[in-house]
């Protein structure tokens, strides 16, 4: 039987229990109420591919899109709906796809920085509790990749961990493991072989309860195989590395969120080659906490920690307390946020001066036309 819809400030909201098991709580009905009266729909977006989006609304599994009006309010892409985001949809048999036309606010947001020429932001996925940063260790793990990715996610509002797959295949995983564990500060760091189950249970913790995990790393890492042994099931395909260079091909081609057994969700995307910065330092400094530390300790405030007198960073690196190749990777990770953030300032000025332009117009046509001018 169907519970009966929820009474909320006089307005009958629909019966939400079939997304409760996707993560709809309290928050998300708060956020949802003011949408309430216009007759939409609480939904979650469980799929994305090329513009085409499924939801899960209260009555089932749907096909949408963003209305024109989300459209024209947008000033962004990461503005539009993503996989995992909580939206308000007019669900209707007339239309030919049903019309998300809000996004309710996020509470995270994993993001990439466009890997092309423009200053865009993608949304991988919305509304996460864990980031799973996974990489194999049939060669010896790239550290300088974990640590970029791990400044990502700690971006994103959620909790980063790093699982290391392919154990099985390891010349030596205690190794591969303290070392991901040297550059992954303040991040759980766990050790998987999925095909024989090994290393599973620790990971489903992070998902149950109702919470959203996703899955990030390079193609061949393993997260379809990961998938299928977390859920118990072969629901994703898999397929053999390349022998002839030993790079993975994409199996996942789009964004899904699937429920698991236990209770939460988990959001599988495709493996990326790319994976621009998005601007904010903030998560760079996260996975370097030690040159955070240290730069305290600096002569000069605004110190770039490079050739400055009275540098405590260059100081930590000459005493053997700080690797020369942190320092190296947190500069280069620093220098690329910077010129995204730089260029990010620059379209936005552009945009600003563009809509100006096109104001100052609209009000000398009006005063051309009523004759006011």
């Amino acid at each position: 039987m169907r519970a009966a819809p929820i009474e909320s400030a006089g307005v009958a909201l629909p019966d939400v229990s079939p997304l409760v098991a996707l993560g709809y709580s309290a928050r998300w009905q708060a956020l949802f109420e003011v949408y309430a009266a216009d007759g939409l729909a609480p939904a979650r977006v469980i799929r994305g591919d090329r513009g085409s989006l499924l939801i899960v609304t209260p009555d089932g599994v749907v096909r949408a899109k963003p209305s024109a009006r989300l459209l024209k309010s947008a000033n962004e892409p990461m503005d539009l709906p993503a996989v995992g985001d909580w939206v308000a949809v007019r669900v209707s048999g007339d239309l030919e796809a049903s019309l998300i036309e809000a996004v309710l606010e996020r509470a995270s947001a994993i993001t990439r920085g466009d890997p092309g020429k423009t200053s865009d932001v993608q949304v991988l996925a919305a509304n996460i509790d864990t980031v799973l940063v996974v990489h194999p260790i049939v060669d010896p793990p790239n550290l300088r990749r974990i640590e970029r990715e791990l400044s990502v996610a700690w971006d994103s509002g959620a909790v980063p961990v790093v699982v290391l797959t392919k154990s099985d295949l390891s010349a030596d995983p205690d190794a591969a493991r303290a070392a991901v564990e040297s550059v992954a500060l303040g991040a759980d760091v766990l050790v998987t072989n999925a095909l024989a189950g090994d290393g599973i249970q620790p990971i489903l913790e992070y998902i149950s309860d109702h919470r959203t995990a996703v899955l990030v790393g390079p193609s061949g890492a393993g997260k379809s195989t990961l998938i299928n042994s977390l859920l118990g099931e072969q629901r994703q395909a898999t397929r053999e590395v390349r022998v002839s260079d030993g790079r993975g091909m994409h199996t996942t081609v789009t964004r899904e969120l699937i429920q698991m057994p236990g209770g939460g969700v988990l959001i599988d995307t495709p493996g990326l080659r790319a994976f621009g910065l998005t601007g904010s330092e903030e998560g760079i400094l996260s996975v370097f906490p030690e040159i955070d530390e240290a730069s305290r300790s600096c002569r000069f405030r605004d110190c770039t920690h490079n050739d400055e007198p009275g540098c405590a960073v260059q100081a930590a690196v000459e005493s053997g307390t700080l690797p020369l190749e942190r320092l190296a990777s947190y500069h280069k990770l620093m220098r690329e946020a910077q010129a995204v953030a730089a260029k990010t300032d620059v379209r936005l000025r552009a945009e600003r001066d563009r809509k100006g332009k096109i104001v100052h117009k609209a009000a000398k046509d009006w005063y051309k036309r009523t004759g006011r001018g």
